[in-house]
């Protein structure tokens, strides 16, 4: 049976929404302009007084709806009852959305940057960055195995994760095939690889998978892998934080320009 419109329009915006938590985290959006949320989540066991008292005055002068909770509800809507303090909102990130959609509107020659197991949040956080600022046309990001997008993700990408272009999936390997299957070059980074980086063209875009910080690119991505490239390494240096990695590959096509 087929999807209704109304259905497949409603599950589009809520992939654009994400719940950050935590009372100071919450209360830096709303103190945005430049952000546009949703809806405001609270405990009802919270406390009325501080903090909470000026959540609720922000989101009244934006207009926000204002849900009140049991805090088992709530820990279900933060997904870190440890960690919410009570309190979690949510934000619409325009620039968000399914990797099966995206392909379709991907620009010729994309160049796409896929998070294989990522789990430190810092890490995450300064990819997104320098993706964000660089010539990365998408973030293929699975929420299987990737650090959450919480609190620490969020301060590490100095707040860029709200307008990032991240492109959701369950598992990467099935993102990558589809990737694949669309012509897409498929890049495992491996510092025994023979094929440069900074020389690497594909006219029908290319994937570059940054692998898990201790373990590398899986072996299951590697089996999809099209390609393997290496970052030239001098003075002995073996390899490079992966989050530093990120930003030369964002910045590589602006480099092979330059050379």
């Amino acid at each position: 049976m087929k999807d209704s419109e109304q259905y497949l329009e409603r599950k589009a915006f809520f992939e654009r929404v994400l719940t950050v938590y935590g009372r100071k985290p919450v209360l830096e959006v709303l103190q945005d302009p430049a952000l546009t949320c949703h809806q405001l989540h609270l405990a009802d066991n919270n406390r009325e007084d501080g903090i909470i008292t000026q959540l609720r005055e922000l989101a009244q002068q934006r207009e926000l709806p204002i849900k009140n909770h049991s805090r088992a509800a709530l820990a279900r809507i933060s997904r870190n009852g440890r960690q919410d303090q009570g309190v979690a909102l949510d934000v619409l990130c325009p620039a968000f959305q399914s990797i099966d959609t995206a392909l379709d509107s991907l620009p010729t020659g994309a160049r796409l940057l896929a998070l294989d197991s990522i789990t430190n949040p810092q890490n995450l956080g300064m990819i997104i960055r320098s993706a964000a600022a660089g010539a990365i046309d998408g973030i293929i990001y699975a929420k299987r195995g990737n650090a959450a997008l919480g609190p620490l993700v969020i301060k590490a990408s100095a707040g860029t994760v709200y307008k990032a272009p991240l492109l959701l999936c369950d598992k990467l390997p099935d993102a990558l095939k589809l990737c694949r299957d669309a012509g897409m070059a498929i890049c495992a980074l491996d510092a025994k690889a023979e094929h440069s980086l900074f020389s690497h063209q594909h006219s029908a875009g290319s994937v570059f998978v940054l692998g898990n910080e201790s373990e590398g690119v899986s072996k299951q991505v590697q089996q999809i892998a099209t390609h393997t490239l290496s970052i030239p390494m001098r003075n002995g240096v073996e390899s490079l934080n992966v989050a530093v990695t990120a930003s030369l590959i964002a910045f590589a096509s602006e480099l092979n320009a330059g050379a």
